[in-house]
């Protein structure tokens, strides 16, 4: 191949990332078999949403609105976010993304309401002003806290990539509760470390990868800002991950982070069929 041919399947590979970023999310569907719900509990649609990054090239405002009316038209019983609403690794003009925030989510409609935790940017930018635009669209942030809502009990562990995970704490808060629980969590990392009878576990973090090209898998997988350390254990990349009595659903997220390019790991959310 020449150079020339070279450079122009370079700039459609690049123009295919950017377009991928922008894309209508996939809406991905899974039955899922809980333990904890008692014989004759009707089905409860539990929708996971991840990894807005409201900002940045792949999400602004309109495209936001029209991903909450993907998700309104779903009719879930539940709406759980595993964090990341922003992007950024300070606090530099964050109060503006925070407050876009606001008006798209707020028309975010479900039963038994629509609960969030908090990601890694979030805690990098400001943990406050996330939290407060989130309160105002109605949103209820769980940081290592437990509610109970009809049959389930949800349960928002901290962030584990930015360390502010206490899962003790969490699963105190949940046995204090009762009902079959459903733990929401940024990074899947924390998974391992979970005790036995908490079978269902939602996150995000990991964009599935992001960039994930054939034979060679996911590109990104490092942190270079910090110290290169491990994005995310390779295991809980993406998908449905069985371990024994366990399910982790990672969704690939809806944003892009730092870096405005998707291929191989299409923007998606899950909506998941809880049922005895």
């Amino acid at each position: 191949m020449t150079v020339a041919g070279l450079s122009a399947l370079i700039l459609i590979i690049a123009a295919i990332g950017l377009a991928n970023v922008q894309a209508i999310p996939i809406m991905r569907r899974a039955m899922v078999k809980m333990p904890g719900l008692a014989a004759g509990t009707p089905p409860v649609r539990v929708a996971l949403l991840s990894d807005i990054h409201l900002g940045n090239h792949g999400m602004r405002p309109g495209r936001l609105a029209n991903i909450v009316d993907q998700v309104n038209a779903a009719r879930p019983d539940l709406i759980v976010i595993a964090g990341d609403f922003v992007t950024g690794h300070d606090a530099e003009g964050i109060e503006a993304r925070a407050t876009g925030l606001t008006a798209p989510l707020s028309r975010l409609r479900a039963p038994l309401g629509v609960f969030a935790v908090l990601g890694n940017h979030d805690h990098w930018t400001s943990p406050t002003a996330i939290r407060s635009a989130l309160e105002k669209a109605g949103i209820i942030t769980l940081e290592n806290q437990a509610e109970r809502r009809g049959p389930l009990a949800i349960i928002g562990i901290g962030d584990r990539f930015s360390g502010h995970e206490d899962i003790a704490r969490s699963i105190a808060a949940a046995r204090r509760i009762g009902g079959a629980p459903i733990i929401v969590t940024h990074s899947p990392d924390i998974v391992p470390n979970l005790p036995p009878g908490f079978p269902l576990v939602l996150a995000g973090h990991t964009h599935c990868g992001q960039v994930v090209l054939p034979w060679l898998g996911p590109l990104i997988t490092r942190a270079p800002r910090d110290h290169w350390k491990p994005l995310y254990m390779l295991r809980y990349r993406c998908g449905l991950v069985r371990d024994p009595g366990r399910l982790t659903v990672v969704t690939a997220g809806l944003g892009s982070g730092s870096a405005p390019i998707r291929l191989g790991a299409m923007p998606d959310w899950w909506l998941l069929t809880l049922h005895p």
